[in-house]
């Protein structure tokens, strides 16, 4: 049954491989690259890990460990964040550790007993693999926008540091912990958990990219025929439509409507909003709702309405997307903000 289950957690990692793949052109190359790196290793965790292969028992792959799992992840997580449209040739000596692992690996295969000068080092490097775990955890628990990743990080920090733990506990001769002693194969469950949390995300990430993997804005506009007088005409009536007709309100409204109204299209006005004002459509857009929010605060008009009942006046048409929102632009809560006034 594990076994079947580490097969279709490995036929599942390939289809996300293949649409990745697929869709390679649409994405900044550190992203996507890293991202990739992370899905082939995970992969090759499945297929390859110690004593829980899917070759046989008591095979020594140590090229197929974790370890190259948790560096790919760590450094997806970092560029997903700060949307670096370039490699940092610096960000390779993560792997450092990658590469100590390896040669210490190989050394214990022909030091079949261990030596002090192999067993110490290696601790150092397990330590800096569960270092590269917490250091995710603490990146995304900062991140304003991308929280939802915690449901799925926090398990793999737990799983892969209580795993980790394991390893130097026994280096140590002390028992392993209470996780891996209930099961002759937490080591097997381990990987496949780790394995379907992980593509919890990237379908997300792969499947479903919206806002998620940086998607090359600057270059779509590359061939643009708009100077600066089209993009300050441009500027100047998504102005006048927010503040005089404050079409924001319409809780339905899109770029497309917008374009059609204007009779502008489309690129022209997604042009202006990301590379002419530095923001995107839906910040534009929910940045008026908001300061009419604030506004309709002080009118009589609106004191017995509730804090959504006034969000959605002004265009708001969901609870989540009011608070996410307005916490985003005014760095509290609605709630919050009404206390303070």
């Amino acid at each position: 049954m594990l076994r079947t289950i580490q097969i279709i957690a490995l036929i599942q990692g390939l289809f996300l491989l293949i649409v990745l793949l697929k869709n390679k052109s649409n994405y900044l190359k550190p992203t996507f690259y890293l991202l990739l790196g992370t899905i082939i290793s995970v992969i090759l965790y499945i297929f390859g890990d110690d004593d829980t292969n899917l070759i046989s028992h008591n095979v020594d792959i140590f090229l197929f460990d974790k370890s190259l799992f948790i560096t790919f992840l760590f450094l997806f997580v970092k560029y997903y964040l700060s949307k670096a449209k370039k490699f940092s040739t610096k960000d390779y000596l993560f792997f450092i550790p990658n590469i100590l692992f390896f040669v210490i690996e190989f050394l214990e295969i022909i030091y079949s007993d261990g030596i002090l000068i192999i067993d110490v080092p290696e601790i150092f490097v397990e330590l800096a693999f569960l270092g590269y775990m917490i250091y995710t955890f603490v990146i995304l628990l900062k991140s304003t926008s991308q929280k939802w990743m915690l449901y799925f990080i926090i398990p793999l920090v737990i799983l892969i540091g209580f795993s980790i733990l394991d390893e130097i506990l026994y280096w140590f001769h002390f028992d392993d912990t209470f996780f891996s002693i209930t099961d002759d194969h937490f080591g097997a469950y381990t990987i496949v958990i780790v394995a379907f949390l992980f593509y919890t995300i990237a379908l997300k990430l792969v499947v479903s990219p919206t806002d998620i993997l940086i998607k090359k804005e600057a270059e779509k506009y590359r061939s643009s025929h708009l100077n600066a007088e089209d993009s300050e005409h441009i500027k100047s009536k998504l102005l006048l439509l927010m503040e005089k007709d404050k079409i924001y309100t319409d809780s339905k409204l899109s770029i497309q409507k917008i374009s059609e109204f204007l009779k502008i299209p489309r690129q022209y006005i997604s042009e202006v909003l990301n590379n002419y004002m530095q923001t995107n459509f839906q910040d534009f857009i929910n940045s008026y709702r908001i300061e009419a929010f604030i506004n309709a605060l002080q009118e009589k008009e609106y004191e017995h309405y509730s804090l959504l009942g006034i969000a959605k006046q002004v265009g708001f048409n969901s609870k989540t997307s009011f608070n996410t929102s307005f916490k985003k632009l005014k760095k509290m809560t609605p709630s919050e903000y009404k206390n303070t006034m």
